[in-house]
Parts: C-alpha cells; sequence; structure tokens
C-alpha cells in the first residue's frame, strides 16, 4: 500500500484541495482518503490518500506539494 500526501496553504489551497479529494475515488486502486486541517497550523491543508499499489498519475492544483510514501508496517 501507498500514502499520498497533498499539501498546500491558505484559502485557495484549501479550496482546490477539497476538489481534489473529491476526484479521486475514481481513480484505480483508491482506498480511501482524508482532508485534514490542524488548529495549530490553521493555513495549511493536508490531503492523505491511501492507494492499493502505486499511486496513479494525479494533477495536483496549483502551488500544491506532494509525497508518496510506501507503508512499511501498520497495526
Amino acid at each position: 500500500m501507498q500514502v499520498h500526501y497533498a499539501e498546500g496553504k491558505g484559502e485557495e489551497a484549501r479550496a482546490a484541495l477539497h476538489a481534489f479529494l473529491d476526484a479521486l475515488p475514481g481513480r484505480p486502486g483508491f482506498l480511501g482518503a482524508e482532508l485534514l486541517l490542524s488548529p495549530a497550523q490553521p493555513e495549511l491543508t493536508l490531503v492523505a490518500s491511501r492507494w492499493a499499489d502505486e499511486v496513479p498519475p494525479v494533477p495536483l492544483p496549483d502551488g500544491v506539494r506532494a509525497w508518496v510514501f510506501q507503508v512499511q508496517a501498520n497495526r
């Protein structure tokens, strides 16, 4: 399994990441995702998505950074 994190700052990025989240379920291998906000960092928005295999190419909104991690262990 792989986990994809997409991160943006500001209200515009928050709206763009919400639309990004809505577009993920139709992609192959999609297992689920969350839109995350932190009271400690109110300007930051994060989408964490889980994928059965490799993350397919996903178009990122402008100004959004992303990383892919391979799950090494889970409980």
